[in-house]
C-alpha cells in the first residue's frame, strides 16, 4: 500500500534530534519493512508556542499546502497516488492542516498516532489548534495511541471506539543489543578520551537541554546525585541545547564525577548505552520516552520518574525502579538500591533488554502496524 507519511510536530528529516524524530522515523522504517511504499509528503511544522497569530499563519500555508499536494497526487497515475494517510504526533500544539484535506479529496483513510487530546486547553492560547486536533481525531480512520494514559481523553471522541488501537512504543533493538559484544573496548576508550574512572559503575543520561521539563529533569538528577556522595559512580552526559549552560550549572558541585559527551549521533548511542552500568532519568511530565526502550536493549536497569507513560516500558522492580515524579529523595535512593546490589542490577538489565526486544522491538510493531492497518482498510472500504 501506498502510505503518504506526515509528522506536523517534526518531520523525520528535521535536523534537530529528539525522540520525536526518532520515532516519526521508526515509523517510517516499520510501515516500509511491512512492504508498504512510504512517501513523506511535508516537512511544514505547524507546532507553535502561544501565539493566535502566528497560529492562523500555520493553519493558512497549512491549507494552502494540502491544495497544492491535492493537485500534485491528482496528476498522478491513479496506481501511483497515496492510498492512506499517515500523520504521527498530533495535538493542540501541532494540529495538522494537510492530511484531512488530501485523504478526503483522494478518498483514502486517514490514520494518525499518538494523538492526545488535552480538554484543559479548550478556551487558551491554543484555542486554534485544539479545536482542529479534535475535529481530526473525531474523524479520523483509524488512532493509534503509544501512551494508554491518553486514551481516556481520546475515546469520547470518537464515535466509533474500535478506531482507538493501543501499540506499543518500538526501537529497532538489533544494534543496541549487538554493541555489547564491544562494551569493554568502548567503556575504556570513553574512560581515555574524558578521565572518568572506569572501575565506578557508569550512570548515563541521554536528554536535549531545553528551558522546559527537560531541565527540570535534569535539575532533579542533580539534586538527586547529591544526595549520593559515598558511594563510587560516574555520570556520562549526552545532550545539548539552550539550556546548556544552566544544566552544567546545576551540576557544578559533582563536576568531577562527570563526562560531558555533548550531541551525539545516534549511531553512537548503542556503544555508550552498552558501556554504561544504569540509566538515570527523572522523567518530568514525559509521555514515554524513546531512550528507555535504547538504553533497555542494551541490557541497562532504568530509574525513573514515574509520569505519563513511562511505566508501560519501565517495569518496576523487574527492568528498573520508578519513584514518584520529581522526588529527588526517592530517586536518590534508587540509585543507592542498584550502586550497591550488583547482582541485581545485572538481572534487571537482563529483564529490560528480554523484555524490549520481545514486547518492544520492530518485529512486533510491524506485525501490530499490519494488523491494525488491515483492519482499518476493510472498514473504509465497507
Amino acid at each position: 500500500m501506498r502510505v503518504a507519511f506526515y509528522a506536523p510536530m517534526k518531520a523525520p528529516t528535521h535536523p534537530s534530534p529528539s525522540g520525536d524524530r526518532r520515532m516519526g522515523r521508526l515509523l517510517m522504517q516499520a510501515l516500509g519493512a511491512a512492504g508498504h511504499d512510504v512517501e513523506l509528503a511535508s516537512v511544514f511544522r505547524s507546532y507553535d508556542k502561544g501565539d493566535a497569530a502566528r497560529q492562523a499563519r500555520l493553519r493558512d500555508i497549512g491549507g494552502r499546502l494540502a491544495d497544492r499536494l491535492v493537485r500534485s497526487y491528482l496528476r498522478r497515475q491513479a496506481n501511483q497516488r497515496p492510498q492512506a494517510w499517515f500523520t504521527y504526533h498530533l495535538y493542540h500544539k501541532a494540529p495538522d492542516w494537510i492530511g484531512p484535506v488530501v485523504a478526503k479529496a483522494l478518498d483514502i483513510p486517514y490514520m494518525v498516532a499518538e494523538a492526545s487530546h488535552a480538554p484543559k486547553q479548550s478556551g487558551g492560547a491554543w484555542d486554534v489548534g485544539y479545536g482542529e486536533t479534535a475535529k481530526t481525531i473525531a474523524a479520523a480512520d483509524l488512532v493509534i495511541s503509544f501512551n494508554e494514559t491518553d486514551n481516556a481523553c481520546l475515546l469520547p471522541l470518537l464515535h466509533n471506539p474500535d478506531r482507538l488501537v493501543s501499540l506499543k512504543p518500538f526501537i529497532d533493538t538489533e544494534p543496541f543489543a549487538a554493541a555489547l559484544a564491544t562494551r569493554d573496548m568502548t567503556r575504556q576508550r570513553i574512560a581515555g578520551e574524558t578521565g572518568i574512572d572506569a572501575t565506578v559503575p557508569w550512570l548515563v543520561v541521554v536528554a536535549m537541554m531545553r528551558k522546559d521539563q527537560k531541565l527540570e529533569s535534569y535539575r532533579v538528577l542533580a539534586q538527586a546525585l547529591d544526595l549520593v556522595p559515598d558511594l563510587p559512580w560516574a555520570l556520562l552526559v549526552v545532550g545539548g541545547g539552550v539550556a546548556d549552560n544552566d544544566v552544567r550549572q546545576a551540576f557544578a558541585p559533582l563536576n568531577d564525577r562527570i563526562a560531558w559527551l555533548g550531541l551525539r549521533p545516534h549511531d553512537d548511542l548503542p556503544g555508550i548505552f552498552a558501556a554504561a552500568d544504569i540509566y538515570v532519568w527523572p522523567a518530568i511530565k514525559e509521555a514515554y520516552g524513546m531512550a528507555f526502550l535504547e538504553a533497555q536493549a542494551a541490557a541497562l536497569p532504568v530509574i525513573a520518574g514515574n509520569s505519563g507513560g513511562v511505566a508501560g516500558i519501565v517495569e518496576n522492580e523487574q527492568s528498573g525502579v520508578l519513584v514518584p515524579e520529581g522526588d529527588a529523595t526517592a530517586f536518590a535512593g534508587a540509585v543507592c538500591l542498584l550502586l550497591i546490589d550488583d547482582d541485581r542490577r545485572r538481572a534487571m538489565g537482563q529483564a529490560a533488554q528480554k523484555q524490549t526486544i520481545e514486547k518492544h522491538g520492530l518485529i512486533t510493531a510491524i506485525s501490530d502496524l499490519n494488523g491494525a492497518m488491515d483492519t482499518m482498510m476493510k472498514r473504509f472500504a465497507s
